[in-house]
């Protein structure tokens, strides 16, 4: 096996050809358009074959550094606090308080599914707890996380098989969403536009407001590896960048009072600026997936990812949809929530956004999707987690 290490930038220019192509293949494509399909998503499974060739006939491995990938990644992050106006936070009422429900139930069957297959097959049930929450609902920050712990308690590989599950769920997660959110839409409200908002709010324009928004979401991730050093002292997991979304939370809420405030802390800008970080870092995502992973992986771990996809569409399309209202909003939260419960937050406002350039922006969802999968998904999730290892034990 000959390696390749690919430094930050090499990475870097790598995922901006994997969304360039997407791109290119969305308005090429119609099933990607018709399916909702996010660009980094199409263009980064191409170029992931394409390694995965080289890999199993050419007998290269590629490498890649990431810290451009967590850069962009905490940069979005950061912005999506910036969007958490305690007063919109407050608006966002019943439907906030039913998606933080449906998760909490979402997570418990995401263990109890793999669980009871790994107790058919007569496999180990701590495989079963990989192939969970840990690594669908939690992604690849909590599998990595809780890795050394499945470790100590006696599965092998505990990481590898975390990480694979969790690298099946980022794709499952970004492949999914769209086209279920595409359905309901078309099946379920004769594929209307959603005329209230069918447009999203805009920004100031300018190089100035771009400075602006851009040195706001750096001050707050320098702040928030500080507040993230003070998280990780209490004992409980958090994803690396809950302390900059914190931090930002508290400064959007607390600067955000003062008078004026508007003219030099542009809000809107600062979430444009973030969604240009959010495509950057799915397509460095993307292309950076170890594939052959998947083929090493037993075929009871399989059967577990496979039901895990087919728990998260019958629970979306029969449960979530009618539990969030069976309207247009209910259907782009749906599109977020395979997202972040197969994958990650970026997948979730991928597939949302997908959905939104096709029928029209929803708010709501935007409001409330990014407060959960963000903020509180990772909290139920540990604390669910921290239940069934107990109860496996």
């Amino acid at each position: 096996m000959t390696f390749f290490h690919l430094d930050m930038f090499q990475t870097a220019g790598l995922g901006v050809l994997a969304l360039g192509l997407g791109a290119w293949l969305t308005g090429k494509v119609k099933f990607l358009r018709r399916y909702c399909v996010p660009s980094p998503v199409s263009g980064g499974i191409l170029f992931s074959l394409l390694i995965l060739a080289l890999h199993g006939f050419c007998g290269i491995e590629l490498s890649f550094d990431g810290t451009l990938k967590d850069a962009f990644m905490l940069a979005f992050f950061t912005s999506i606090g910036f969007q958490g106006d305690f007063k919109l936070i407050k608006s966002g009422g019943r439907p906030l308080a039913v998606m933080l429900g449906l998760v909490a139930v979402l997570v418990a069957v995401q263990n109890l599914v793999p669980l009871g297959i790994s107790r058919l097959m007569g496999v180990d049930p701590l495989v079963g707890i990989a192939a969970g929450s840990v690594s669908m609902t939690g992604g690849h920050g909590t599998a990595g996380g809780f890795a050394s712990l499945l470790e100590e308690m006696g599965l092998e590989g505990a990481e590898t098989v975390a990480m694979a599950a969790a690298t099946f769920g980022l794709v499952a997660g970004g492949l999914v969403g769209g086209p279920l959110a595409q359905r309901l839409v078309s099946r379920k409200m004769g594929g209307c536009r959603n005329e209230d908002t069918a447009a999203r709010p805009d920004a100031q324009t300018g190089a100035g407001e771009d400075v602006k928004a851009a040195g706001w979401i750096v001050l707050v991730m320098a702040g928030g590896t500080v507040v993230s050093r003070l998280l990780s002292k209490t004992g409980i997991v958090f994803p690396t960048y809950f302390g900059a979304l914190l931090l930002a939370v508290i400064v959007r809420n607390v600067v955000g009072a003062l008078p004026g405030s508007g003219n030099w802390m542009p809000v809107e800008r600062i979430g444009k600026v973030g969604n240009v970080c959010l495509m950057l870092f799915l397509g460095m995502a993307m292309v950076s997936l170890r594939l052959w992973e998947l083929a090493s992986l037993a075929l009871p771990l399989c059967v577990m990812l496979l039901a895990q996809v087919v728990v998260m569409v019958l629970f979306g399309y029969f449960v979530a949809f009618r539990a969030l209202g069976r309207d247009y909003d209910a259907a782009v939260m749906v599109s977020g929530l395979c997202g972040f419960g197969l994958g990650a937050t970026p997948n979730a406002m991928a597939n949302m956004g997908a959905v939104c350039d096709k029928y029209g922006y929803s708010a709501k969802a935007f409001l409330v999707v990014p407060i959960v999968g963000a903020m509180f998904a990772d909290l139920i999730n540990t604390g669910i987690i921290t239940v069934f290892l107990n109860f496996i034990r």
